[in-house]
């Protein structure tokens, strides 16, 4: 079969042809330079099989390498044409996802990629004898790894021969590359080509190279006739021109689009024979790959989208950019193969010369994940140290290692031996990655497919994105295209648009012919050939997974499931939503949803994207909705946890603190609570034994613990009362005495108490402290008499509590009473204070005086300390503290220190005595420094908490009668230590008497006095009548007649003295002495109200008698005397007086009222006489009214008080009125004496 192969004498590398096949026996690596037209790409692998290379019966080929699956496809078709055999025998072609080979096969075309996948299984290539690399010129990425592959494979495979063509751009850098390979030369046009420029007017938008290309065209038709081929930077420009040119409505043209996407059949139309004239529109695929026919001009816009990977963003960006000097060159080379060519170009010539010689290498300018996917699982060493021809940009080697660790397929290792870093070393990921022909980032969604059980969707999807969008959407057809598509869009999520799309080409396809089937995609701008490829590609994938024992699902997978393994594949692709449509991405790089994403409308707050790609903007193409707890789980070797605030939990005895998780600067946990020991064992250790147990905040009470913290608390109290912070050990030298103890990963209350139980097997008294380890001072000046831990008032013992914590409400001494105590408590003795503060606080008294009074008692301390000499003993203690201070001083310095001159407000907080008021469980009520105000304030609680403690509460019915049954004088029950004591009686209510407990004795006893009297009253005829019978006219006048009007209230009056006087001081306790009392009453009682009466007419008419006297003009020297009588008569003669002084006093009430007229009658003749004893009064009064403020608000005025009130009556008896003579001797003297003796 050899010796029959045909070579096209026309072609130029035939011409070379032996030429060619000598340089092929004499070297092992030959570079053919030669223009696109050459015939190379054709005829060279005819010439290898002629020299006998390609033997399938040995297991051999020829394998020839091609930048694109179209260009493999249709030269393998165009040389098994030539040598007339069926495709896929003697030649056949290997493209992803698709193989036509056969055993028989001798030349075999594979695209570049397809060619580096085989190097997994077969690492020196041994299936071939002998390798074309097509178009190196091109220098893909792909190109330039082969090459560096080839350059290590070949010294280990001498018989293995490599042919390298080009066209004449950097033939010298492959020979070099491959140890001065020789290089043959062959030429390629043959007609010369007239260059023109016609640069394009304004800025180089699309209008302008629309119309410039429309131009063109329009010049070349002036021209002999031939066909035209012009070149577009993408198919969005071929749709454009082909539009213009369109309008144009040339004669007898056919117009012929020509990308890398188009079914074979339409590509096919390109090489076929026609009749009419053609204008192909072709992408940069007609610039090296593909020679197209008949071309006899060439239009270029000297434009091209560029694969271009930005360093910064991490994106790879298409832009347009502008072709190199020799893109340029290449592109004028496809005219002038037929006859002399035109090739016009839309730039000045300047611009021609300005621009870079070559185009830069693809592996200078693209992310190199893939490959160094491909090397590390080929162990084909470190990209760094690989025989590039141009080592790529250290930046894009470190973005590639960064992406694959992004997919957690690649780890930096370690040697062993010398724990230095080693090459990247893949993982159990990146092994199964590297085994899917597919892009990294997709390979991952399929391998995370089988863990969340939603194979059958990824692979949908990752085949979608493995090829364009079949949808399609026409510059003429937009609207409508839209429409059609709207019923695949999915609100949430473009992913799910697949899969609504896949599954409807399902149906279709059940239900129509192959032929309808298209039709019917193109009615609805689906792309047929799209279609069938995306079939294709999950095909493949599909054999692929089950090869690898993966599980496809067969029940429909959730949204949850299939986007978070789709997750896994694009975690730098996540963004947040900010301001408007601007979302911020990783890195901090700010895109926005493409328009024609089904999320633009209403973006979510956080989406991933398949692709960021960078047009006029960064924009995200095939969104989803996407929850940011979904991210942490898939991006573990990835995300960065920064944690704040670590402190101890008490409630789990461990550290704590608030945990940010973010990805690539993505916050996808803002706050969360962690545990930090795993975290940082050493800071969560310290903070565990400072806060846990030098602070004491540990919930479980180890041994130690409650052993260490009982002496802690006992020192502390010595400092509070000592109130200094120098006795206990500062919390360092508790933390170095626990830290030299407590090993190393203790760090929570779990761990502690394991290791301490275990360890104190061996060392029982393991961490228990020594009093002495923990005092940093002594402390014996702390005794029991001067800081007592306890109060002791009449039977009471109450708790005593120190505090030093200045400013604070607690500071100071602290007695503890319980709520049913409070009012059987009294002032006495606080005042005073503890031996130990009694000191500082009379000092401050001292002090706290004017300085006219202080500058007598200097310096203070001395006489503070005298007169503490004097009154130190108990017995002292019963007196005020101000009373007793005073008499001192006055002793010492004959100085009187009158009582307003002290100033309270002197006096420091700690000084004086606070009371806490606490319930029967301990817990605090109320607390001050005023005993008065909180007896004041709790009084209904303290009659409840009685009624509670007692455990016997009275009966709340309301009587008229005795319905009491027998009451005790008192109750008693223990409680918390003490005995509380409650004092039955009945109190009177609006609707009648009741039973009720008091708290004091003195106010049961007048409540239940009363109450007994309006029972008592409630049983007798009223004696109103009988006075109406019995008394004097005159008498009737002074009640009828009394200076309030009313007389039943006078009356009512009088009866209530009259049953004070016959109950008496008896007690009536139970109903027989009620019953008693009662029929004693009902034969006494008229007989003594109407003597009450008669002794009340005389006090009413004197009093009226004096009213009249005050009345009218007064002068001016009797002013203030006037004043104080009717002050007098006031509180001699109101409303209810009669009861309230009892009937034995009515008589020295009419001593009073004339002695008031004796008064009266002296005033005009010496008022000065008269004022001098006036203010000897109004001193005694004012002495008398600081007395009942001080008798407790709780209980009724002491007897001794009310006795010295009558006293000052007779007082003014004897200073105006002496010739009326006085109840008892009476003087100054004597009333001030009363006043000393009484008890406050």
């Amino acid at each position: 079969m050899h010796s029959t192969i045909q070579f096209p004498s026309d072609l130029p590398v035939v011409q070379a042809k032996e030429e060619i096949q000598k340089a092929i026996r004499e070297h092992q690596v030959v570079i053919v330079a030669g223009e696109t037209g050459s015939g190379k790409t054709t005829q060279l692998p005819k010439m290898l099989l002629e020299l006998g290379y390609g033997r399938a019966e040995e297991g051999t080929l020829i394998g020839h390498t091609q930048p694109r699956r179209l260009a493999a496809r249709s030269v393998a078709q165009r040389i098994a044409e030539e040598l007339q055999t069926p495709l896929g025998e003697t030649v056949g072609y290997k493209v992803r996802f698709q193989d036509q080979t056969a055993p028989t096969t001798a030349i075999k075309l594979v695209t570049d990629g397809m060619l580096l996948a085989e190097l997994q299984n077969d690492r020196l290539l041994k299936q071939y004898d002998a390798l074309i690399i097509d178009e190196a010129h091109e220098r893909s990425l792909n190109i330039d790894f082969l090459l560096g592959v080839l350059a290590k494979i070949l010294p280990k495979r001498p018989d293995l021969k490599l042919i390298i063509t080009s066209a004449t751009i950097e033939t010298e850098r492959f020979a070099k590359h491959f140890n001065n390979a020789p290089i043959l030369s062959v030429s390629g046009r043959t007609y010369p080509v007239e260059v023109r420029y016609r640069p394009l007017e304004g800025d180089d938008d699309s209008g302008d190279v629309v119309q410039g290309v429309c131009e063109a065209v329009t010049e070349l038709y002036r021209e002999a006739s031939g066909d035209i081929l012009v070149f577009a930077s993408g198919e969005r420009e071929i749709r454009d021109f082909a539009e213009a040119l369109g309008d144009l409505d040339l004669p007898n043209t056919e117009l012929l689009p020509l990308f890398a996407r188009l079914s074979s059949a339409e590509q096919n139309r390109v090489f076929q024979p026609h009749g009419m004239r053609r204008i192909v529109i072709a992408t940069n695929v007609a610039e090296t790959s593909l020679t197209v026919p008949g071309i006899r001009y060439v239009i270029d816009p000297g434009t091209a989208r560029i694969s271009r990977y930005s360093y910064r963003t991490k994106v790879q960006r298409l832009p347009i950019e502008k072709v190199s000097q020799a893109s340029a060159n290449q592109r004028m080379g496809r005219c002038g193969r037929v006859a002399p060519g035109i090739c016009i170009r839309l730039y000045s010539e300047e611009d021609f010369l300005q621009r870079p010689e070559y185009t830069e290498p693809e592996i200078l300018r693209t992310n190199l994940a893939a490959v160094i996917l491909q090397m590390t699982a080929a162990k084909l060493g470190d990209i760094r140290k690989f025989p590039f021809i141009d080592r790529p940009d250290e930046r894009f080697i470190k973005d590639g290692m960064s992406l694959l660790q992004e997919l957690h397929a690649l780890k930096l290792g370690r040697s062993r031996r010398r724990n230095a870093p080693q090459g990247p070393q893949l993982t159990a990921v990146g092994r199964q990655l590297a085994s899917l022909p597919i892009d990294p980032r997709l390979a991952r969604m399929v391998l995370a497919a089988n863990e969340f059980g939603c194979m059958q969707e990824v692979m949908v999807i990752t085949a979608a994105l493995s090829i364009q969008d079949p949808r399609e959407r026409p510059q003429q057809a937009k609207q409508k295209a839209d429409e059609l598509h709207q019923r695949f869009h999915d609100k949430d999520s473009d992913f799910m648009s697949y899969l609504k799309l896949w599954e409807y080409l399902r149906e279709k396809q059940r239900e129509l012919s192959k032929s309808q089937f298209r039709k019917q995609l193109k009615s609805e701008l689906l792309h047929f050939m799209r279609v069938r490829e995306w079939q294709d590609v999950y095909s493949q994938i599909r054999q692929t997974v089950r090869g690898l024992g993966f599980r496809i699902n067969q029940e429909p997978a959730n949204y949850e499931a299939v986007h978070r393994a789709l997750l896994t594949g694009l975690l730098s692709h996540l963004g947040t939503k900010e301001e408007g449509h601007e979302f911020l991405g990783a890195r901090n790089r700010k895109f926005y949803v493409f328009p024609g994403s089904g999320l633009f409308k209403k973006p979510p707050k956080w989406v991933m994207a398949a692709e960021l790609v960078e047009t006029s903007r960064l924009f995200a193409r095939v969104n989803a909705k996407i929850e940011p707890e979904w991210v942490e789980p898939a991006a573990q070797h990835l995300v960065k946890r920064n944690y704040f605030e670590p402190h101890f939990a008490k409630k789990s005895g461990s550290v704590v603190a608030d945990e940010q998780v973010t990805l690539y600067g993505l916050i996808i946990v803002p706050r969360r609570r962690v545990q930090y020991g795993p975290v940082d064992p050493v800071s969560a250790r310290e903070i565990f034994i400072r806060e846990g147990l030098v602070n004491a905040q540990l919930t479980r009470k180890l041994p130690f613990i409650a052993h260490n913290q009982a002496l802690i608390s006992s020192i502390r109290e010595l400092e509070d009362k000592s109130r200094r912070r120098d006795i206990l050990v500062d919390d360092e030298a508790l933390f170095q005495a626990y830290d030299a103890h407590i090993p190393e990963g203790i760090y929570n209350q779990q761990l502690l108490a394991g290791w301490w139980h275990k360890a104190a097997k061996q060392q029982p008294r393991l961490l228990y402290f020594e009093r002495d380890d923990l005092m940093a001072q002594s402390a014996e000046h702390v005794t029991a008499a001067d800081y007592p831990d306890t109060w002791q008032q009449g039977d009471l013992r109450l708790p005593l509590s120190y505090q030093f914590e200045p400013g604070t409400e607690a500071d100071g001494v602290s007695v503890h009473v319980p709520l049913t105590l409070v009012n059987q408590l009294s002032a006495e003795g606080f005042d005073w204070q503890v031996p130990a503060l009694r000191e500082a606080l009379v000092v401050q008294w001292i002090k706290s005086l004017p300085k006219t009074l202080r500058r007598h008692f200097v310096p203070a301390p001395n006489y503070a300390q005298a007169f503490l000499q004097d009154n130190g003993a108990t017995e002292a203690l019963q007196r005020p503290l101000l009373e007793a201070l005073t008499d001192k001083l006055r002793r010492m310095s004959g100085v009187t220190v009158p009582a307003e001159a002290w100033d309270a407000t002197q006096i420091s907080t700690h000084l004086q005595m606070r009371f806490v008021i606490e319930d029967d469980k301990g817990k605090v009520v109320a607390q001050g420094r005023d005993l008065t105000a909180l007896q004041q304030q709790l009084q209904g609680r303290v009659q409840h908490a009685l009624r509670q403690a007692v455990a016997q509460q009275p009966k709340a019915k309301v009587a008229d009668d005795w319905a009491f049954g027998r009451l005790p004088e008192m109750r008693e029950r223990q409680q918390r230590g003490y005995a509380v004591k409650a004092y039955p009686a009945l109190e009177v209510v609006s609707e009648g008497v009741r039973e009720t407990l008091f708290d004091n004795p003195q106010q049961a006893a007048l409540a239940h006095h009363r109450a007994v009297r309006k029972l008592l009253r409630a049983q007798l005829p009223s004696p109103v009548r009988y006075l109406q019978q019995s008394l004097s006219n005159k008498a009737k006048l002074a009640l009828y007649y009394n200076p309030w009007g009313k007389v039943d209230a006078l009356i009512n009056d009088c009866i209530e003295a009259a049953l004070d006087e016959l109950i008496g001081a008896q007690p009536i306790r139970d109903e027989a002495s009620f019953r008693a009392l009662a029929e004693l009453a009902r034969g006494e009682l008229n007989e003594r109200v109407t003597a009450i009466a008669q002794q009340v007419e005389p006090c009413l008419m004197l009093t009226q008698a004096i009213r009249k006297q005050l009345k009218g003009s007064v002068p001016l020297d009797q002013i203030k005397a006037h004043a104080d009588i009717k002050a007098q008569l006031d509180a001699l003669v109101y409303p209810g007086f009669v009861s309230d002084c009892g009937a034995e006093r009515l008589s020295d009430i009419g001593r009073y009222l004339k002695a008031i007229e004796r008064r009266l009658e002296k005033l005009p003749v010496d008022p000065n006489r008269d004022r001098l004893h006036m203010l000897t009064m109004e001193k005694l009064q004012q002495a008398y009214q600081q007395v009942l403020t001080k008798q407790p608000h709780n209980q009724p005025v002491a007897e001794e008080v009310k006795a010295i009130r009558w006293m000052l009556e007779e007082l003014r008896v004897s200073f105006f009125a002496q010739q009326l003579g006085t109840r008892y001797p009476i003087s100054e003297k004597r009333v001030q004496q009363a006043l000393s003796s009484v008890k406050t």
